[in-house]
């Protein structure tokens, strides 16, 4: 097998690695990733070819929006493709989105495992945590994420001037659909995120606690600049969860912190309780 299919051995146990060792560490990661992606994918494209199965639940939010909009108004929305490969390109991005939903937990995988040879052993142990909590909180978001977008695109579609026929090319609906998705998915990784600096020691839970207020402002400006409808549900839907999970892992930061305090690992560098 090619070295560029091998992990790198990490001989140090303090987990310091040369720089070298880190962009071979992440070329191996990338790689074994897009393989595993393109697997799937070819396996996603077969099932789509005979059954349709993925096209009817990932363009289903538009179909809800065009059926209300239309009902709504009375005016027309066409559902297209364009030019002669218009219609491949459709099924490869239907297979591709659900190959990159269906493989999370192997990528999602692969990015902690980037990060863990930097760590040292007895911190390692928080791997298994780390996934058992990442892979359902990114499912979640993209659920999240595809219940409140048929709405958001209902009320795109209500800037269509009367008396109009609204076009909606599909590849670039799914382009749209796949960054909103992911969006959401990755958004609702926040609280890991946040726990995983904590329990590494980079991040104390009194921080998190002083920067609540701008913190939840910011998951809000954030949740207005990545849904790009007009409507506040669609806001809502992205940052309310994110706040909610930012005091979420408040919470927990403040809990390990308290462990730590009890049994004398955590440096006080004050003597207030969090």
């Amino acid at each position: 097998m090619p070295d560029w299919l091998k992990p790198v051995k990490h001989d140090n146990p303090d987990g310091t690695m040369a720089l070298v060792d880190h962009l071979r560490e992440l070329r191996y990661r990338v790689i074994w990733s897009f393989i595993i992606f393109l697997i799937f994918l070819v396996a996603c494209l077969v099932v789509e070819m005979q059954y349709h199965i993925f096209y009817d639940v990932i363009t289903k939010p538009l179909m809800q929006a065009k059926h209300a909009f239309e009902s709504r108004t009375g005016q027309t929305v066409m559902v297209t493709t364009e030019g002669i490969t218009g219609a491949f390109a459709l099924r490869m991005k239907i297979a591709a989105i659900a190959s990159l939903i269906v493989t999370c937990p192997v990528w999602i995988w692969h990015i902690w495992a980037f990060i863990m040879p930097g760590l040292l052993e007895n911190e390692k142990r928080y791997s298994l945590r780390f996934m058992l909590t990442a892979v359902p909180l990114f499912l979640m978001g993209v659920t999240v994420g595809y219940l409140v977008l048929p709405k958001g695109f209902e009320v795109m579609m209500s800037f269509n001037p009367p008396d109009t026929t609204q076009i909606n090319e599909m590849n670039k609906y799914l382009t749209f659909e796949l960054q909103m998705l992911l969006i959401f998915g990755l958004s609702f990784l926040l609280p890991v995120v946040l726990v995983a600096l904590n329990l590494v020691g980079v991040l104390r839970a009194r921080t998190l606690t002083q920067f609540r207020l701008p913190a939840i402002f910011g998951c809000f400006i954030f949740g207005a600049i990545a849904t790009p409808s007009t409507d506040p549900f669609s806001m809502l839907a992205l940052s309310a969860p994110m706040a909610i999970l930012y005091m979420v892992a408040e919470v927990i930061t403040h809990a390990h912190d308290r462990r730590l305090r009890a049994r004398g690992e955590l440096i006080e560098l004050d003597d207030e309780d969090d």
